[in-house]
């Protein structure tokens, strides 16, 4: 085992113990609301630590075909999958190593689910756009920004396309505070409130920043209970930066080389 002022540098570094602190803190918020979260793969893949946070949580989320097998082969837990756009390709494996296949609009949800349903794995969610956005200083990240396509919105789901999907996702924030999930929930409850008590699942997407000091821990169970027990779901969150938050540094090595006066 190196000591840390003998690793070759510049390298990162992970701080197991802060790791494992961050764990312990979300399989907590998993225990005392019976949600499930899930490593967003896309923020933290370093797939040597899976097998600790395999201990502690629910499953993986990717973003594609190479992430889903990521979470597939080295966690083995549950296994979900989001993308704006689907190679027509991908989509028999995906089926068959992924749980959930969300689909961001009703013509992927069409094309796909005849693959989903051949495979007898993958359950189909939709992405909604809950149309809130609470967003500062990151717009190009607020997929409930006016003109975005992220997401279906409710003058556009009918009955029909209800009875297609299992479950529902919406992804809004980004190193955000409960109180923004809370915001967003009253939203998706005025636009898909009577959808949302007909589907097995919601997926409260990422952004959450629970393993930040001073996140409002109470608040977000809070979120998590009202949706449980007014829907009657099964929730999911699948946080980013939350998993690795202070776990890791780079560390640099600075050798500065003082040469003697030049003598005249």
């Amino acid at each position: 085992m190196y000591k840390i002022n003998e690793l070759p540098t510049p390298c990162f570094v992970i701080d197991e113990g802060k790791l494992e602190e961050n764990l312990k803190l979300l399989h907590q918020v998993e225990e005392r609301t019976g949600a499930k979260i899930l490593l967003a793969q896309k923020c933290f893949s370093c797939f040597s630590e899976y097998p600790l946070i395999g201990k502690y949580i629910s499953g993986t989320t990717a973003s594609g075909l190479y992430e889903a097998r990521l979470g597939k082969e080295e966690m083995g837990l549950e296994n979900h999958v989001y993308s704006p756009a689907y190679r027509p390709q991908d989509m028999e494996e995906l089926a068959q190593i992924c749980d959930h296949i969300i689909f961001n609009s009703e013509k992927q949800l069409r094309t796909y689910l005849p693959v989903l349903k051949a495979s007898g794995t993958a359950k189909a969610g939709l992405r909604i756009n809950p149309e809130c956005s609470t967003q500062e200083g990151h717009a190009i990240y607020d997929p409930c920004a006016p003109g975005s396509r992220m997401g279906i919105r409710a003058c556009d789901f009918t009955d029909e396309l209800a009875d297609l999907v299992d479950g529902l996702h919406f992804h809004t924030l980004c190193e955000q505070d409960s109180d923004d999930l809370e915001t967003t929930l009253v939203s998706v409850k005025k636009h898909f409130g009577d959808l949302a008590s007909r589907v097995k699942w919601i997926n409260f997407g990422g952004g959450h920043h629970i393993t930040r000091p001073g996140y409002d821990i109470e608040r977000l169970e809070r979120c998590i209970r009202m949706a449980k027990d007014e829907w009657k779901v099964e929730v999911y969150l699948e946080p980013g930066e939350a998993w690795a938050l202070n776990a890791g540094f780079l560390l640099t090595l600075s050798l500065i080389h003082i040469s003697e006066p030049t003598r005249h």
